[in-house]
């Protein structure tokens, strides 16, 4: 097998061999959906592959290669009539660099367009009867001489757009105080944007443009152009198409036991490493049926392929560099009203996120309230990829969690980057925490929390500080995914564990510790009794015999048992497990034990 990482084109895919997952057979279903079609996937997802097999399928000038790309495709056993019946033109709207003066912006845009009418003016010379006209300055007039010509042909056109906000939401999210005026500039009034999307839509009444597919990451770019182009169908929640783009499960055990066998493994392992795999890549769900199957991201399913065929093992760095360019989105919805409360709750909460519906339409402004609607918040990191649908209510809200393991650590980043946002202190911090796992001794972990973490959260804080508080900062400190299994809030039986660190199924060898922590928190009073002033000043053993901090240490220790015996009869024979209760006074100073077996 060749596995096509960072491959897009569909050709190169087909005659060269590579591995491809064939979903030819949803082309009749996206030819009867609609005329103009508008796809949503988080980035990295597969898109431009798609508009490429559209681009192969419909061009007609490769006719002749119909059988040699779709020959042993389901398409090709049963195609539709209009294959190789369309120009096709595609821009790609990633390749417009988003530049910080909008008049260059402009420019780009324009150049990028005219760049795509010249090469589709070209490639179908044969065809057109007359020369295409290429404005430099206004690239919809270069469109427009196209579609004369196209007019007086029998054929029409195919647009392809990928990537449609692409550009809009980089100078969204990147250029600081400015950033939103400049990006509504761009999708209202005369904004570049908005005018051309125009000319799309009076293109397709009748003038040689007939059908037009998009794809993009959220619908926000969309809805901010308002009646610019209100003409397009959303299919990116039809159930039909929710793996039109990434891997199912079963077509990952496939791949996973044809390397299995091709690295002379154990047949058993297979179930290990699908499990890895499910564990940091599973859990997207495109569609509000709760009952349609998760999807693997395509682009991280085949980082770990490629890298367990070249050496027969999984990467430590389990999430592609290439992804993590995610996490300026993170950024940028923290950044907003209410923003880093969801981002929080999401990482540490005890129960999914819970909105009433999944937000189609939703501007810039609604985001920029003051008291934004959290609907339209965790729709948006929904379409960021950094949420995913997980159920429903019996009063039919949706419920969305983080979907794996790799898109949680872009939490975890972006929680820490607010809190500690200086770089000095980590290479210590992460000793702290790698002296942990090997030893289980806490104290060091404990010191570091209240000298460098606690002191984040200033006296404003105190109102809502719980134990969520003291989690967030014990999973920012701990959180290791080369060589742990994180999880806050881990069901247990009925209940609930704080926070679990399994070592990876792939590290069981390595001399580390399985720990689980019982997290508890004692709120300091504003009068005499129990200030953080008087805190500062007692011993351990003082703190520890304080009433209060008592209950906390017993209740845990029957949690902690509970769970242990839960926990060793999931993972019979396996765990090395070292359980601990931690009881937090305020948030100045934390006390703790080991609880050992009873």
């Amino acid at each position: 097998m060749k596995f096509p990482y960072g491959i897009s084109n569909f050709e190169t895919l087909i005659s060269e061999q590579y591995f491809y997952v064939d979903r030819t057979d949803r082309l009749p279903l996206l030819e009867d959906a609609g005329k103009q079609l508008l796809f949503l996937r988080p980035r990295r997802f597969g898109k431009s592959l798609l508009l490429s097999m559209l681009e192969n399928y419909y061009d007609l000038a490769k006719a002749s290669q119909f059988n040699s790309l779709f020959g042993h495709l389901a398409i090709g056993k049963n195609p539709t009539p209009k294959h190789n019946q369309y120009f096709v033109m595609k821009w790609d709207f990633s390749r417009v660099e988003s530049h910080t003066n909008l008049q260059d912006l402009r420019r780009a845009v324009h150049q990028h367009l005219n760049d795509r009418i010249q090469s589709a003016a070209t490639k179908y010379q044969a065809w057109l009867p007359q020369a295409i006209q290429i404005y430099p300055d206004y690239a919809l007039s270069s469109l427009e001489s196209l579609l004369t010509a196209i007019q007086q042909t029998p054929y029409q056109l195919y647009l392809l757009i990928d990537e449609y906000d692409n550009f809009a939401n980089n100078v969204l999210m990147t250029q600081g105080s400015q950033s939103a005026s400049r990006y509504q500039e761009l999708v209202t009034g005369e904004g570049v944007l908005k005018t051309l999307f125009n000319a799309i839509k009076a293109a397709s009444a009748g003038r040689g443009l007939d059908k037009v597919f998009i794809t993009g990451v959220s619908p926000l770019v969309m809805s901010d152009m308002t009646s610019g182009y209100n003409v397009a169908k959303n299919i990116y929640l039809e159930p039909e198409l929710n793996d039109l783009c990434g891997f199912s499960e079963a077509e990952v055990k496939t791949t996973v036991a044809q390397l299995v066998a091709d690295c002379q493994l154990s047949e058993s392992t297979t179930i290990q490493w699908v499990s890895l795999m499910q564990t940091f890549y599973n859990g997207y769900r495109f569609t509000r049926q709760d009952t349609t199957a998760l999807v693997y991201n395509p682009t991280l399913a085949l980082y770990f392929w490629e890298y367990f065929q070249a050496r027969c093992r999984s990467p430590e760095e389990m999430l592609d560099d290439n992804l993590a360019m995610d996490k300026n989105k993170l950024a940028y919805i923290a950044s907003l009203p209410l923003g880093s409360d969801v981002i929080r709750e999401a990482l540490l909460g005890t129960s999914p996120l819970m909105i009433p519906s999944l937000s189609s339409r939703f501007s810039l402004t609604d985001l920029l309230k003051p008291n934004p609607d959290r609907s339209f918040m965790v729709s948006l990191l929904y379409y960021f990829g950094v949420l995913t649908l997980v159920g429903q209510t019996p009063l039919r809200e949706l419920l969305f969690t983080i979907p794996n393991l790799v898109i949680r650590k872009l939490y975890v980043e972006q929680l820490h980057e607010l809190a500690i946002p200086a770089d000095s202190t980590r290479e210590t911090n992460r000793q702290v925490a790698r002296q942990f796992y090997r030893t289980g001794e806490l104290q060091p972990v404990c010191e570091l929390l209240e000298q460098s973490y606690f002191p984040v959260f200033d006296n404003r804080d105190y109102r809502w500080a719980d134990e969520l508080t003291v989690k967030m900062a014990f999973v920012m400190l701990l959180y290791d995914d080369i060589l742990y299994v994180m999880d806050s809030e881990t069901k247990i039986g009925r209940g609930y564990g704080d926070l679990t660190l399994i070592i990876r199924s792939d590290l069981r060898q390595a001399p580390l510790w399985d720990i689980l922590f019982e997290l508890k928190y004692v709120k300091l009073t504003k009068g005499a009794k129990l200030t953080a002033a008087k805190v500062k000043t007692k011993s351990e053993a003082e703190l520890k015999a304080l009433p209060m901090v008592q209950e906390q240490f017993q209740a845990a220790r029957a949690q902690l048992q509970r769970y242990r015996e839960i926990l060793e009869q999931e993972y019979p024979g396996v765990l090395r497990l070292r359980t601990y209760a931690v009881v937090a006074v305020g948030l100045e100073r934390l006390v703790w034990e080991e609880v050992m077996v009873s």
